[in-house]
């Protein structure tokens, strides 16, 4: 019994050093995935097509949490750890943000910086004005969207902003619900928000769903598209990645 208990113990106590090797190794992990989200880059992924063309319903993406700052809605459960903002900086007209929603403090929303604190923004006729004058826009290509069995042209523009920043939009429709609005000014400390689909994106432009967006609210800035997948297909689906992956904007920065 004693030779029985001596050949067995060794063989014990090595099982529970690989078990407590393979925790320690496990925690660690997780605590460096946690410091990397918190600090440096969170993934987001996007469920609508209000950011059209420049980003798609499907799109994977890292935001850097460092670009801005920190605040509260930097860390996990949005944790109440100080006020106001540490590091920060003000994100420049044209970035593509992702923002608490100052209505609802518990959604993600990703748009454009389209206005600074003090800006007067106005749409007329579909042009948007910024402090009186309009943005430059010029006709491009249109966008077609091939998915979903069937084929759909949209008008699309190039916009440049007063700062150099160009980008493309599109225009679904003439004398849509927002191409005609009234001047908002932005107040002390707020950003102006809209999507590039400006038909379809509900932004600062709806004071009672959106508004002005306060800088604690800013997340961070969107940096890369690490993975897309189209046709409404899960991502997790790994045999359909073949025909549904999108691989030409796989790792495409955003713009």
């Amino acid at each position: 019994m004693s030779v029985y208990d001596s050949q067995e113990k060794p063989q014990e106590k090595k099982k529970e050093g690989g078990l407590l090797e393979t925790a320690r190794v496990i925690f660690h992990a997780l605590i460096i995935a946690l410091v990397i989200r918190t600090f440096l880059f969170q993934p987001f992924n996007i469920p609508s097509g209000s950011m059209m063309a420049t980003l798609l319903i499907g799109d994977y993406l890292f935001v850097s949490k460092y670009s801005y700052g920190y605040s509260r809605y930097s860390f996990p459960l949005s944790l109440p750890l100080f006020n106001g903002r540490i590091w920060g900086s003000e994100p420049q007209r044209g970035d593509v943000v992702v923002f608490r929603l100052p209505k609802d403090d518990s959604t993600d929303y990703i748009k454009r910086v389209i206005g600074l604190p003090g800006d007067r923004i106005q749409m007329v006729g579909g042009l948007l004005h910024i402090n009186g004058q309009p943005v430059k826009r010029e006709r491009v290509s249109d966008y077609v969207d091939e998915e979903g069995g069937r084929t759909v042209r949209v008008r699309r523009w190039k916009e440049t902003l007063p700062n150099g920043v160009s980008y493309e939009t599109l225009d679904l429709q003439d004398n849509g619900f927002l191409d005609n609005t009234p001047v908002y000014e932005v107040p002390p400390g707020n950003f102006f928000m809209m999507g590039d689909n400006r038909d379809n994106s509900t932004d600062s432009r709806v004071l009672s769903q959106v508004g002005y967006v306060p800088l604690d609210n800013i997340i961070g800035k969107a940096q890369v598209i690490f993975f897309s997948v189209g046709d409404g297909v899960p991502a997790w689906h790994v045999w359909a990645w073949p025909y549904a992956v999108r691989w030409g904007r796989l790792l495409t920065l955003v713009r």
